[in-house]
């Protein structure tokens, strides 16, 4: 039996890369899975069945109410309950680096929305649920380039500062009904878009590699242990934490 059997999952921008790597890992230790993207998150939900798994497909984009209530309401019709909500939706891989005077307001209110603001729309839909479930997890995806201070990427770091304190302060307002609230920062990630990104060259991987007690590159994979861990009851009396898992580059 695994550890997340008789579990529902929500897991937002899970279409590809890291994303669908959490719900994939999240069915393998016995949850149902919805698994959420603005893109086609069918090709992970089938992939998920075809392993022996369950899982569903929902588009969602975080940034609207509307669609973030239908998801939550999809989960809860198709699946029974909700019992974890892992907010993976981001904008980072497709990024560019460069100084924050060249970054335009648009871009700098996109990635606020997406990164922040959606966190905030999928918490609001699925606490009240989770309240009357008696509880439930939540976690949040951060970056350990806020205990950096990384630059010429100011508006995603600014972005992740926030959901470490979106976290933090979640968690002390929900905490007496049960529902933990933490938050995973993972270093840089080999994922699919981070391998396309002209600006995450060879030259930049191995500085970035060069900065970790542990000197490998990070797949997605290495993010798994830390996000069962977060979902399970073994973390039952844990709660507006944030954990690095970079390779030892930010120790905190």
């Amino acid at each position: 039996m695994g550890r997340l059997t008789g579990k529902v999952a929500l897991v937002t921008g899970a279409a590809q890369g890291i994303g669908a790597a959490y719900a994939a890992a999240l069915a393998a230790e016995g949850a149902r899975v919805a698994v959420a993207d603005v893109a086609d998150p069918q090709p992970t939900a089938s992939a998920i069945d075809k392993a022996g798994g369950e899982a569903i497909a929902l588009v969602c984009d975080v940034t609207d109410p509307a669609s973030v209530a239908s998801a939550v309401t999809e989960t809860i019709r198709r699946l029974g309950s909700l019992d974890i909500l892992v907010n993976n939706a981001a904008i980072f891989g497709k990024l560019g680096q460069r100084p924050f005077t060249e970054i335009t307001s648009e871009e700098w209110d996109k990635v606020s929305a997406v990164n922040i603001r959606g966190i905030f729309e999928c918490c609001k839909a699925a606490v009240p649920v989770m309240r009357r479930q008696k509880g439930g997890k939540i976690v949040n995806i951060a970056s350990a380039t806020v205990f950096k201070g990384a630059p010429m990427m100011l508006h995603y770091v600014a972005s992740k500062g926030a959901v470490i304190a979106l976290t933090r302060a979640l968690a002390r307002e929900v905490g007496g009904d049960d529902i933990c609230v933490n938050c995973i920062a993972p270093g840089l990630i080999m994922s699919d878009n981070v391998r396309v990104n002209a600006d995450y060259d060879d030259a930049f991987i191995s500085a970035n590699t060069a900065t970790r007690a542990l000197r490998r590159k990070a797949a997605p994979g290495d993010l798994i242990g830390p996000l069962i861990f977060l979902c399970s009851a073994e973390s039952d009396f844990m709660t507006g934490q944030t954990v690095v898992v970079d390779g030892g580059s930010v120790m905190h």
